[in-house]
């Protein structure tokens, strides 16, 4: 057995484990799905141990991407044994880019650029954007989505295909759910099947939303965890072939996925207008993700998330604090989806050579930020640089 092969069985051996006592998964897409069960570890400790060893033997042998891999496992379960390292330390270890944020300038203009394409539909900047929004976009009644999001799906897969190169088949399943947690649609599988759950406590559904997350779940997520599937199935790959929330593929797939609409439906005005609010939204959150992790007070990050998004209720406030504070996962998962939507916004305004070169690879393997940084050089720099 080789070092990624142990890996992946340390993996697996872990995630049994989590499963089993009722925590958070490991694994959230398998790309190598195999029939055979899975013992479970002994204890996270066990596991910690295991993956130090192997973490050794990656450095030896030079296996760069066994390393990151390594690196994103041993912070994650350092921090679920109790660890609480340094938030930028933490995030250049599982998410493997940086964590300065935005500089307020940029996040202004960013806001300004939403402000205005929300202008153009008539929607007024204040308390009652959202709500303005969402009428906009056309409410659907929630037993109508899994169809509006299919069909939606159906409408740009040729779109996507062409534009990523992927062939690569899936089969789709579509579920609902009820909990309290902060995600809305949640997308996990294994080879080429993929699910695609919608939490209702979460989920506002709109004509617009079904035609955003079938960009972002099914052709995002979905369509390329089958294409690295694929990918895995057709050579000796060298990347780890299973895909987890705390590690560095995160910003790949959350920036992409959420930037999907730029590339695929540029002429949507009512997509585009949710994905320049979106993009700032998450500007704004990372600001909060930041100065919670330098030790704002409560009421210092609530009032500076009133001046941002005045349309934004406590409720909402209090749950981007919370989600980014403790939970060793979220504190590292969440910050993928701002430093992962800045980059691919701005890739979607550079030039068609470009945006071509990173789509396709990133529909061939699941890239860190040290690979995008590698496939577009002269692109901003992950994570924000607050100067």
């Amino acid at each position: 057995m080789d070092l990624r092969d142990e890996i992946e069985q340390t993996l697996r051996a872990w995630h049994a484990y989590e499963v089993n006592r009722g925590s958070a998964a490991v694994i959230d897409f398998d790309c190598n799905p195999t029939d055979t069960a899975t013992e479970p570890a002994d204890s996270r400790l066990t596991v910690y141990l295991r993956l130090r060893e192997l973490h050794t033997r990656a450095e030896r042998d030079e296996a760069t991407h066994l390393v990151s891999r390594l690196n994103a496992d041993i912070a994650y379960l350092g921090a679920l044994l109790g660890e609480h390292p340094p938030f930028a330390a933490y995030i250049r270890a599982t998410q493997g880019c940086g964590a300065a944020g935005w500089h307020d300038g940029y996040i202004t203009q960013r806001g300004d650029q939403a402000r205005q394409a929300l202008a153009n539909l008539g929607v007024e900047w204040g308390p009652d954007t959202s709500r303005d929004l969402h009428t906009i976009e056309g409410p659907i009644e929630t037993d109508e989505a899994p169809d509006a999001i299919r069909q939606a799906a159906a409408d740009y897969e040729d779109a996507v295909r062409q534009a990523t190169g992927s062939q690569a088949p899936f089969e789709l399943t579509i579920e609902t759910a009820d909990v309290d947690a902060y995600w809305a649609y949640w997308l996990d599988g294994a080879g080429h099947r993929v699910r695609l759950r919608l939490n209702l406590r979460r989920s506002a559904f709109t004509k617009v939303a079904a035609r955003q997350f079938a960009l972002h779940e099914v052709l995002g997520h979905g369509l390329q965890g089958a294409s690295w599937t694929a990918q895995a199935a057709a050579e000796d790959v060298p990347w780890v072939r299973l895909s987890s929330v705390h590690a560095p593929q995160q910003v790949l797939l959350e920036g992409l996925a959420q930037a999907l609409p730029l590339f695929i439906a540029p002429d949507d005005e009512l997509l585009l207008t949710r994905t320049r609010l979106d993009h700032y939204s998450q500007l704004v959150r990372g600001e909060l993700h930041v100065a919670l992790n330098r030790g704002a007070s409560i009421e210092e990050l609530a009032d500076h998330a009133r001046f941002r998004a005045p349309w934004i209720s406590d409720e909402a406030i209090s749950d981007i604090i919370t989600d980014r504070g403790a939970n060793p996962q979220l504190r590292s998962y969440l910050w993928a989806y701002p430093a992962g939507c800045d980059w691919f916004v701005n890739l979607a305004e550079a030039d068609q050579a470009t945006k071509t070169t990173v789509l396709q690879a990133a529909y061939q393997a699941p890239l860190t930020p040290t690979d995008l940084a590698a496939l577009w050089p002269t692109g901003p720099t992950i994570g924000g640089q607050d100067t």
